[in-house]
């Protein structure tokens, strides 16, 4: 088996740690200034806004908490260690963003039946401190959401929240010039829309970890073509291929290879992960040798 071990884990979370921190402080201060903001003035989607960004607090902490665990070492009750636990941490983020909207929907919709006088003038300076502080914390997150599912979820919350600051800026400036509060009511809406179309992407990559879905970017067919360059090697079946957790990319298949030696075996073994790893970063490989053993050779396994 071959592996590619890399400190990219480790350095993640050395060069995030601080930033994390800051901006679950600067989120907490965000939704107590917008409660009240949104008290004080009457504005549902500040309200809706001081929720979100109380839920950003909260997804940081779990991205934190996911990011030590995932830096354990594997043991014997967790061979792979707890890397999925990033994964983990992104359904939950995404998960609780889209029960959260659901929830304002149903807020909108009372206050669109019981509009309610609203102080656009204070909504709307709130709004834009809240804007300020997002920003400041997208900008810290945005270069390691790149690096990490987990990392991205709770971006993810930062960056729905800049746009629904920015939506409620827009809002209470309608409001203030011509009296018009229903837009409160829409925006809400407006923003859950989009929040809970951001967050099923980023649901639908993670379960598909969780399910131990093959990497969408890798075709098994030109695995199959890359393997079979060899000379040695008459065909490749049974593949199987998953990811532990992001970027943990795990290949196992059987290869028929014409008759030889165990130790030309074990040559050829070498120059077909070193392929596969530079051309795919698959960094987990095991490969069974064999001389026309399997009674079938199809690349997936077929269970009867």
């Amino acid at each position: 088996m071959a592996h590619n071990h890399s400190h990219t884990n480790g350095e993640i979370f050395s060069s995030t740690k601080g930033r994390l921190i800051f901006t679950i402080l600067l989120n907490l201060v965000i939704t107590i200034a917008e409660i009240i903001g949104g008290l004080i003035s009457g504005s549902l989607s500040l309200i809706s806004d001081a929720l979100h960004n109380f839920s950003d607090s909260i997804s940081i902490v779990i991205s934190y908490i996911a990011l030590k665990l995932k830096l354990k070492s594997n043991s014997l009750k967790h061979t792979f260690g707890l890397k999925r636990a990033e994964i983990l941490a992104a359904v939950i983020n995404s998960s609780a963003l889209i029960v959260i909207c659901v929830y304002l929907f149903y807020e909108a919709v009372e206050r669109f039946l019981n509009p309610e006088i609203i102080d656009a003038k204070v909504m709307s300076i709130v709004a834009l401190i809240g804007l300020i502080a997002n920003l400041i914390a997208a900008v810290l997150l945005r270069r390691d959401s790149k690096k990490s599912l987990n990392i991205r979820s709770a971006y993810m919350h930062l960056i729905s929240d800049t746009v629904s600051s920015v939506a409620v800026i827009l809002g209470g400036i309608v409001i203030y010039f011509w009296n018009i509060y229903w837009v409160d009511t829409a925006l809400t809406i407006l923003i859950g829309l989009y929040i809970i179309r951001e967050s099923y992407f980023i649901l639908q990559e993670a379960i598909h970890v969780l399910m131990e879905g093959a990497p969408l970017n890798i075709s098994i067919e030109e695995i199959q073509i890359e393997v079979e360059k060899f000379s040695e090697v008459q065909n490749i079946h049974h593949i199987h291929m998953w990811m532990v957790g992001e970027n943990d990319i795990h290949l196992e298949a059987h290869v028929n290879v014409n008759d030889m030696t165990v130790s030309q075996c074990d040559v050829l073994r070498k120059n077909i992960e070193k392929s596969l790893q530079s051309k795919f970063g698959i960094n987990h490989i095991t490969l069974q040798f064999e001389c026309n053993q399997c009674p079938q050779s199809g690349l997936i396994e077929q269970h009867i």
